[in-house]
């Protein structure tokens, strides 16, 4: 393609003037040192209702929202709204389980969720799986947001995967010097950039196309012309399982990822979590909006770069709302839209980094290799940690060429979410016992693994295999020898059958009388709230 010289201006001076904003955060709020995870990593614990509202937020909505979900969208349809249940259900359950980690943690001096689930059941070997865990489900992710920022490159005319390499050596760079400040301060630009664009969108776009009725005409022809019975602009029969079960599981998994616990944990106190946790839904109707976009592609007829119909190769379509937004906008508001992508990819970024990190320096580094570990040691530590995260997903992304990227985040959430008894029923009962917990997590890992690794990923002609193994988290029924069309997101299965060996080990191992480890919490820890006195203040000398 040719090179959109004045959107890639445009691009190119927002994101400069994010990454500056990144290096100033260092000074925001005048921290008193950024030599200690609680500052470098949770920003202070001080982040106030607005400032968590734009973190959650930025952190939560990501490249995911503007580009795999209108992506998934625009190839299989209305599966693809399984977003906004899942977006709309996550946020009562949540509440439900981060407030009582956020004043457990501020009790104790917590981190990361490996750190509570140490003091709760007293094994290390557990916090070492639930660390493992999350730095894995994380890397996918991160490589998410690196999609959409190639999508975008892509339909400016930009090839080659040096663009984004150089991105993350920026991203990487400020992170490493203002720590969570940076993505906190960076998410107000951001928000705001796609709140601006999106409102655009929803109003030029359908004008230009002659109405939503024309839209909605349009995909439901394309999706009617098509050999596979699973898209379409309403649920087939066939689907509704695999609907219900992946909205369901994937509002388990979201507050599971280590970088939604991080910034929840920088809150100031129980309050700002409550009115976040009431607020967030307002993301949800964006969401909505968004995912339609995949259907205005489709009426626009947008051909995704890299696609030949006739050979059944779909192409990149994380590039179809780039793409939509270079034929329906001028070229200067093209550059915005682009930027409000890239943007959006780097916010989540860095703190999903920052999270991966802190599960490195504090259950691993400092629990196996220097258990004598200086603030200042755990804080260098957990910066160089964050390097090799984002370049460690730079390498994911340079391996991987899913169908839809989207795939990415489906396959952390299958992973994260064998982490739901010890640190979401965890914080509710000590009832488990943690070999139980070890065991059901091997059981729900593996399982969930392997339902992954059977799922092929299928071209647009419904017969065209584009890739054998993880093509999806549709796991078909028929795989267990039922005589059944339906399919079920493997996540939710694999921790249903997590939880069952986490149950029966508890009844066995109770019943053999082995050792269990001790809990180091009270009751009362998990309703403290800042002026409590147990809760503890930071400290901080200027070194």
């Amino acid at each position: 393609m040719e090179i959109q010289t004045t959107e890639l201006v445009v691009f190119v001076a927002l994101f400069a003037l994010v990454s500056v904003m990144g290096f100033v955060a260092a000074r925001w709020r005048r921290p008193a040192t950024m030599n200690h995870l609680d500052e470098w990593g949770l920003g202070g614990r001080k982040f106030g209702s607005w400032v968590t509202w734009f973190l959650i937020g930025g952190d939560l909505y990501t490249a995911y929202t503007f580009v795999a979900l209108p992506a998934l969208m625009y190839g299989a349809g209305a599966m693809g709204f399984f977003a906004m249940p899942y977006a709309i259900v996550a946020y009562p359950l949540v509440f439900l389980v981060l407030i009582r980690l956020w004043s457990v943690s501020h009790v104790h001096g917590f981190v990361t969720p490996a750190d509570f689930v140490r003091a709760r059941f007293g094994s290390p070997t557990l916090a070492l799986l639930v660390a493992i865990t999350g730095i894995v489900a994380t890397m996918p992710y991160i490589a998410l947001q690196l999609v959409g920022i190639e999508a975008v490159l892509k339909a400016m005319g930009v090839e080659g995967k040096w663009p984004i390499t150089l991105a993350f050596i920026i991203l990487a760079i400020y992170t490493y010097n203002s720590g969570l400040r940076a993505p906190a301060l960076i998410a107000f630009v951001k928000d705001t950039l796609i709140y601006v664009v999106i409102i655009a969108a929803v109003i030029v776009i359908p004008y230009k196309l002659g109405g939503w009725q024309v839209i909605f005409g349009a995909a439901e022809e394309k999706f009617a012309s098509t050999p596979t019975p699973a898209d379409g602009v309403l649920l087939s029969g066939n689907n509704q399982l695999t609907y219900v079960t992946l909205a369901f599981g994937s509002a388990l998994a979201l507050f599971l990822y280590p970088h939604a616990v991080t910034g929840v944990l920088a809150s100031r106190n129980r309050d700002v979590i409550k009115r976040n946790m009431a607020a967030l839904p307002a993301y949800s109707f964006l969401l909505g909006l968004i995912a339609l976009l995949g259907y205005m592609a489709i009426a626009a007829k947008i051909v995704p770069i890299g696609a030949d119909p006739a050979a059944g190769k779909p192409g990149d379509r994380n590039t179809v709302v780039p793409l939509l937004f270079d034929q329906m906008f001028p070229d200067w508001f093209a550059g915005v839209a682009h930027a409000a992508i890239g943007i959006g990819a780097l916010v989540p970024a860095a703190i999903m980094s920052i999270a991966a990190a802190n599960l490195f320096t504090r259950n691993i580094y400092k629990e196996y290799l220097n258990r004598d570990a200086t603030d200042a040691q755990e804080a260098r530590v957990s910066k160089l940690a964050s390097l090799v995260v984002k370049f460690g997903a730079v390498a994911f992304v340079l391996g991987l060429d899913p169908q839809f990227s989207i795939d990415l985040q489906l396959i952390g959430g299958v992973i994260i979410l064998q982490t739901l008894p010890a640190v979401a029923l965890g914080l509710y009962t000590r009832w488990f016992h943690r070999w139980a917990l070890v065991a059901g997590w091997a059981v729900g890992m593996a399982s969930g693994l392997w339902m992954l690794y059977t799922v092929k990923a299928v071209g647009p002609d419904g017969v065209t295999v584009l890739r054998e193994h993880f093509g999806g988290s549709g796991f078909r029924l028929s795989e267990l020898g039922l005589d059944s069309p339906y399919a079920i997101y493997a996540g939710f299965l694999a921790v249903l059958l997590n939880l069952l060996v986490a149950v029966l080990g508890t009844w066995l191992f109770r019943a053999l009388k082995t050792p269990d480890g001790g809990d180091r919490t009270k009751p009362a820890d998990y309703t403290a709230d800042e002026d409590d006195p147990k809760v503890k203040d930071l400290d901080l000398e200027t070194t």
